[in-house]
């Protein structure tokens, strides 16, 4: 009986033995589905003007990121589909990683367009593909031709609340093709964009990369309260019109912490085209350029016109760096622009390697037809530099007004301006010009008359901030489920 005891005895430790096994394989079971489930979502956060309430991914509408696939269906049909939430919290679709091959695209109000890191949009190089629109009003006509333009890659209309960013995500406009038919005289229309958003408010472009445009790069234009941070633009030093970020009729616009290599202005503030700029009459006014990083070396950090006529007025540009690049801050225009150039404040500039610091000139005579009004003269005055450092320049200021339209209001203080071994005998050049300088090395020329060392904080820049500057980004997050 002692042994049938001890025997029954073992064989109840064994038993609790063993669902205390079975209830520890059973946890753990749980726990590494639970670890599983972990696993196929992912969480990320980025910073915008406002959150959206709905989310999908462009391969819930048929998107192949495989390089080949072609997917402007699968863009627009995932636009149109997300545009039924614009009243109701709004909607972002999501680009993960991949090549993804696409034409262009119409984007919706209160939408998002997230390119995750190693997402690359491409953008197709099947010309006969892009649609063509008429040219903008205010210019009447084509930059690369007399007919219409070819619509932009990323592109919308009469929008409220968009916003195009990512985490570095890349557009990649392919423009090789475009620069050799533009060279070759081939193209029927003017190149497309790689981002424009017309007629349209509340805008953030941010955190991405944009390559090898086929002309600009990143363009609003009649639009409103504008937020450009934290873009890459990258395009051959040799490739034509690539011009970085243009903002045209636009007003309340804050471009900020941006590096641009292009073939032409890095920033081009802009407003219409002789005798239709005139009579379209929409300014470019309240803009903030700050935290930019310039290389260009046949063109400006930022260059105000060509075209003007609309005018353009209260430029703020600060903290600006220029490498390699033909000039700093350059005002372009001409008998026959109209409009006006006023109320430009500029402090703070580094300039490495440059033709001029400063250039103005009265005689940028490209057209956009003869019916320009020859006596359409442009006003330009009120324009304020301080606060700069250059080195290795070939010519201090190019300054060239127009006769009986003079330049004026010019100040230039407490700038050094270090010449290159070979530079110009003269190192400024002054026209039709009016102002006053204070600090200024090597001296400018006598129509830029030095008002002695106590006046080195002469030249006004605003105390007063923008209301632009005054817009916070929000948290917003994503949520994406791997099947």
């Amino acid at each position: 009986m002692e042994f049938i005891s001890k025997l029954s005895s073992t064989l109840q430790v064994k038993k609790k033995t063993m669902w205390f096994l079975i209830v520890v394989i059973a946890v753990f079971s749980v726990n590494k589905i639970e670890c599983r489930k972990s696993r196929i979502l992912e969480s990320f956060e980025y910073s915008a003007i406002n959150c959206r309430a709905h989310s999908a991914s462009i391969t819930e509408f048929g998107g192949i990121g495989d390089g080949k696939t072609l997917n402007t269906r699968a863009f627009q049909d995932a636009v149109n589909t997300l545009s039924q939430y614009s009243s109701n919290g709004g909607a972002q679709l999501f680009v993960p990683a991949g090549q993804w091959l696409t034409g262009s695209f119409n984007l919706t109000s209160h939408f998002t367009l997230y390119l995750q890191k190693d997402a690359v949009l491409l953008a197709s190089q099947d010309i006969s593909s892009w649609p063509v629109i008429d040219p903008l009003p205010s210019y009447g006509h084509g930059r690369d031709a007399a007919g219409g333009r070819y619509i932009s890659l990323i592109f919308g209309t009469n929008l409220t609340d968009v916003v195009i960013t990512g985490e570095n995500g890349t557009i990649d406009g392919q423009g090789a093709l475009w620069w050799q038919q533009f060279h070759r005289k081939k193209l029927k229309y003017t190149r497309p964009y790689l981002i424009e958003l017309m007629h349209s408010d509340s805008i953030q472009i941010s955190n991405l990369t944009l390559v090898n445009s086929p002309s600009w790069n990143v363009h609003p234009v009649y639009s409103s309260n504008i937020i450009i941070q934290g873009i890459t633009i990258i395009a051959p030093v040799t490739s034509p019109n690539t011009d970085g970020i243009n903002p045209d009729s636009c007003t309340n616009t804050r471009i900020e912490d941006s590096y641009i290599v292009s073939g032409d202005d890095c920033v081009a503030v802009k407003s219409g085209w002789d005798e239709y700029g005139i009579s379209y009459g929409m300014p470019t006014k309240q803009l903030v350029i700050r935290r930019l990083t310039c290389i260009s070396p046949y063109s400006a950090a930022i260059a105000l016109g060509s075209e003007m006529s609309g005018g353009i007025q209260d430029v703020r540009a600060q903290d600006i760096t220029a490498i390699n690049t033909e000039s700093g801050v350059r005002i372009k225009t001409a008998v026959g622009r109209g409009g006006f150039v006023k109320d430009i404040y500029v402090k703070g500039m580094n300039l490495h390697t440059m033709k001029w610091a400063f250039w103005m000139t009265g005689n940028y005579g490209s057209h956009a037809d003869n019916k320009y009004d020859p006596n359409a003269l442009p006003v330009i005055q009120g324009i304020n530099y301080r606060d700069v450092v250059a080195e290795n320049v070939s010519m201090a200021g190019r300054l060239q007004g127009i006769s009986g339209d003079p330049f004026t209001g010019i100040c230039i203080s407490n700038v050094t301006i270090g010449m290159a071994k070979k530079a110009k005998k003269y190192p400024w050049t002054c026209t039709d010009i009016e102002g006053i300088t204070s600090g200024v090395e090597p001296p400018p020329c006598s129509s830029l008359p030095d008002q002695g060392p106590e006046k080195l904080g002469m030249c006004d820049f605003p105390s007063e901030s923008l209301a632009i500057e005054a817009v916070e980004f929000q948290r917003c997050s994503y949520n994406i489920r791997y099947s």
